[in-house]
Protein backbone atom coordinates (compact mmCIF):
# COMPACT_ATOMS: atom_id res chain seq x y z
CA UNK A 1 0.00 0.00 0.00
CA UNK A 2 3.19 2.49 0.84
CA UNK A 3 3.86 1.57 -2.89
CA UNK A 4 0.63 2.97 -3.88
CA UNK A 5 0.76 5.99 -1.69
CA UNK A 6 4.51 6.91 -2.74
CA UNK A 7 3.19 6.62 -6.37
CA UNK A 8 0.56 9.26 -5.96
CA UNK A 9 -2.47 6.84 -5.76
CA UNK A 10 -5.56 8.08 -4.31
CA UNK A 11 -7.47 6.44 -1.20
CA UNK A 12 -10.03 5.57 -3.78
CA UNK A 13 -7.83 4.32 -6.41
CA UNK A 14 -6.00 2.45 -3.61
CA UNK A 15 -9.06 0.14 -2.76
CA UNK A 16 -10.17 -0.16 -6.25
CA UNK A 17 -6.41 -1.36 -7.05
CA UNK A 18 -6.67 -3.62 -4.26
CA UNK A 19 -10.28 -4.84 -4.34
CA UNK A 20 -10.54 -3.70 -1.10
CA UNK A 21 -13.29 -0.91 0.69
CA UNK A 22 -12.24 2.49 0.77
CA UNK A 23 -13.09 2.10 4.99
CA UNK A 24 -10.38 -0.67 5.38
CA UNK A 25 -8.03 1.50 3.14
CA UNK A 26 -8.17 4.65 5.21
CA UNK A 27 -7.54 2.47 7.87
CA UNK A 28 -4.44 0.32 6.68
CA UNK A 29 -3.21 4.18 6.02
CA UNK A 30 -3.25 5.26 9.44
CA UNK A 31 -2.09 2.10 10.62
CA UNK A 32 1.03 2.63 8.19
CA UNK A 33 1.69 6.18 9.22
CA UNK A 34 1.55 5.21 13.18
CA UNK A 35 4.16 2.62 12.40
CA UNK A 36 6.14 4.85 10.45
CA UNK A 37 5.78 7.70 12.75
CA UNK A 38 4.58 10.01 10.40
CA UNK A 39 1.12 11.79 10.55
CA UNK A 40 0.56 12.58 6.33
CA UNK A 41 1.27 11.16 2.68
CA UNK A 42 3.44 13.79 2.29
CA UNK A 43 5.83 12.66 5.26
CA UNK A 44 5.30 8.87 4.62
CA UNK A 45 6.52 9.38 0.84
CA UNK A 46 9.74 11.50 2.50
CA UNK A 47 9.90 8.52 4.92
CA UNK A 48 9.58 6.17 2.27
CA UNK A 49 12.61 8.26 0.19
CA UNK A 50 14.95 8.11 3.03
CA UNK A 51 14.51 4.78 3.87
CA UNK A 52 15.63 3.78 0.34
CA UNK A 53 12.00 2.83 -0.74
CA UNK A 54 11.68 4.35 -3.61
CA UNK A 55 14.68 6.59 -5.07
CA UNK A 56 12.64 9.38 -6.24
CA UNK A 57 10.03 12.01 -5.55
CA UNK A 58 7.08 10.52 -7.55
CA UNK A 59 5.09 12.14 -10.18
CA UNK A 60 2.12 13.95 -8.94
CA UNK A 61 -1.45 11.87 -9.25
CA UNK A 62 -2.13 8.79 -10.88
CA UNK A 63 -3.50 8.80 -14.68
CA UNK A 64 -5.22 6.72 -16.52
Amino acid sequence: MLALVTKGYKNQQIAEELYLSINSIKSYIRSTYRKLGVDSRSQAVAWAIKAGFITSAPEVGHAE
